[in-house]
Formats: C-alpha cells, sequence, structure tokens
C-alpha cells in the first residue's frame, strides 16, 4: 500500500492513458463502479475520462488523499485484461 500522497501521484502518473476502474465509496454503503481512462493527473487531484456508452457524464476527478483514506479504490487493466490494484 502506498504510504504517502507523493507514491499515489507517482503510481499514477506512470499510469496515464491506460484503462482504470475506480470503485468510490457512495455513501449508505452504496459502491458506485467506473471504468475509463486515466487523463490527467494535477498536484492534489487526477481526472478520468469516463466510458460514454456507461455513463452520463463524461470525467470524473477524485483526490490522491481519496486513494489513500481508500475511500477510493483504484485498478488499472493491462491488454492482456490483467488487473493491477493501487493499494
Amino acid at each position: 500500500m502506498p504510504k504517502t500522497l507523493v507514491d499515489i501521484k507517482k503510481i499514477l502518473d506512470c499510469q496515464l492513458g491506460n484503462r482504470i476502474v475506480l470503485k468510490a465509496n457512495g455513501g449508505r454503503k452504496k459502491l458506485i463502479e467506473r471504468s475509463g481512462v486515466l487523463k490527467e493527473t494535477y498536484p492534489s487531484v487526477f481526472v478520468v475520462e469516463l466510458d460514454q456508452d456507461k455513463h452520463n457524464f463524461e470525467r470524473v476527478s477524485y483526490t490522491y488523499t481519496d486513494v489513500l483514506t481508500e475511500n477510493v479504490q483504484v485498478a488499472f487493466m493491462n491488454e492482456h485484461k490483467e488487473i493491477f490494484v493501487v493499494q
């Protein structure tokens, strides 16, 4: 598990342009799952362009703190459909 926000940002920087699956805490025991492509990373947030056929809006952004506190679970899919989870 990455221990700092800098570690999480470095991992995400290396995965720019790759497929990503996000599982976010939606409150009241709801789990929201989204998929798309990791488009951009900024000093405090990262932006995911969502699959248009599955979602009603284009983009979503989360903070690195969301990943650190495990409010958002991040997983990447490679070309062989193998999943790499950021924990």
